[in-house]
């Protein structure tokens, strides 16, 4: 049985729900479970499956595709304003606290990759919020648009930043302006997808929506890749290519004429690519890297205490803004990591060696037990929601 790991994967897939609807006083999200189970089947545990072959490339779309589905998420109209203006400004207080801490890590004992560790520590998990948000009905509250807005930012802001200060290909000038020039492409795709639809191509797309071809669909895996292709051909990670190539379809499939679209993707998305991501996530962490010394294992809480510091004081911004008694929740809220981001930067530091396995794997550890804390207290302490009229 150990040399199907798909199978396996598949098994943890199906898993991982049936024990969030377990009742424990609260709700774990059901990545947490994932990454769990990719742990126990993986070869530090039961050794049922490893990270490669077919698993290591579905792992690779399933990265894809969870930052396609997180750029179709974003809404920017609903978070126009201030929201949006107190987001920018909550990042750029993010950067400045972990830069601050920066001289702290270099004392963390196997911390080599400080920049990178940073771009972690500024991240948020638009993806977790989201689905927390809608279940306790607080999308429309000012609560619900202020955690938006700021998790927009701790998701876009760092896969920009990482794509642009990690890639050695050209010089930071020439990066600058390959970002702008991707920018532009972006926003004439955006554009297109939104003015630009004959009515010929219209009618062919909803004709085919349900039939066997599904070439709404296909049109859309064919953007992500075209995406992918141009932020690699520019020097770019591919994270930026399949967050922008989501941000297009998302924007062109705002309403109720896009929703089928967007409910195909999903599909196939949460129930096929994201499984791999997260379980692959588990198989090919190393669990018993954090158990080597104990200095390594000190990491982890350091971490998870450096992501609630360095996402959660930009609350201070939000005085006057949040009822009595929502700081500390939008504190906690704010500070949920991007797993599908921190797992990226842990690949890459590991890949081009500026990040020590065990340091990398203690980054990862330590977002995914902030993911399983943080919403859960931020949900105890939430006040009763107050809806925007």
């Amino acid at each position: 049985m150990n040399h199907i790991p798909v199978f396996w994967v598949l098994v943890a897939s199906v898993l991982a729900p049936l024990l969030g609807e377990i009742p424990i006083g609260s709700r774990v999200p059901v990545v947490v479970f994932e990454v769990l189970l990719g742990i126990v089947i993986g070869p530090h545990v039961l050794g049922f499956a490893t990270f490669d072959g077919f698993v290591l490339h579905m792992f690779t779309f399933g990265m894809a595709t969870t930052l396609l589905m997180a750029g179709i998420e974003l809404d920017f109209g609903e978070i126009k304003g201030r929201p949006l203006l107190l987001g920018v400004g909550g990042w750029v207080l993010s950067v400045g606290v972990g830069l601050a801490v920066v001289g702290a890590m270099h004392l963390i004992p196997n911390v080599d990759a400080p920049l990178m560790t940073v771009l972690a520590l500024c991240t948020t998990g638009l993806g977790m919020l989201v689905p927390a948000l809608r279940d306790d009905g607080r999308m429309d509250s000012r609560f619900g648009r202020l955690l938006m807005a700021a998790g927009t930012m701790g998701e876009v802001a760092p896969i920009v930043a990482m794509s642009v200060l990690l890639s050695t290909q050209y010089s930071s000038l020439k990066e600058a302006g390959f970002l702008l020039v991707f920018l532009v492409i972006v926003g004439a795709a955006i554009v297109t997808g939104l003015r630009a639809r004959p009515p010929r191509l219209q009618a062919m797309l909803d004709r085919h929506i349900n039939s066997s071809t599904q070439m709404p669909v296909r049109f859309s895996l064919l953007l992500l890749g075209v995406m992918l292709l141009i932020a690699q051909s520019f020097g770019f990670e591919n994270i930026l290519g399949a967050f922008a190539a989501g941000m297009v379809v998302g924007q062109a499939t705002r309403g109720p004429v896009g929703k089928p679209l967007r409910h195909k993707l999903e599909t196939l998305s949460f129930a096929w690519f994201y499984p791999f991501f997260f379980v692959g996530t588990g198989i090919k962490f190393d669990i018993t890297a954090l158990a080597r010394d104990t200095r390594t294992m000190l990491l982890v809480p350091a971490f998870v205490l450096l992501f609630l510091l360095v996402r959660g004081v930009p609350v201070l911004l939000y005085r006057g803004q949040l009822a009595k008694g929502e700081s500390l929740p939008f504190a906690l809220s704010s500070a949920v990591p991007s797993l599908s981001i921190v797992v990226v930067i842990g690949e890459i530091g590991a890949h081009t060696g500026s990040m020590r396995p065990d340091a990398s794997a203690a980054l990862v550890g330590a977002a995914l037990l902030s993911v399983l804390l943080f919403p859960t207290l931020a949900g105890v302490l939430q006040p009763r929601p107050k809806i925007l009229s």
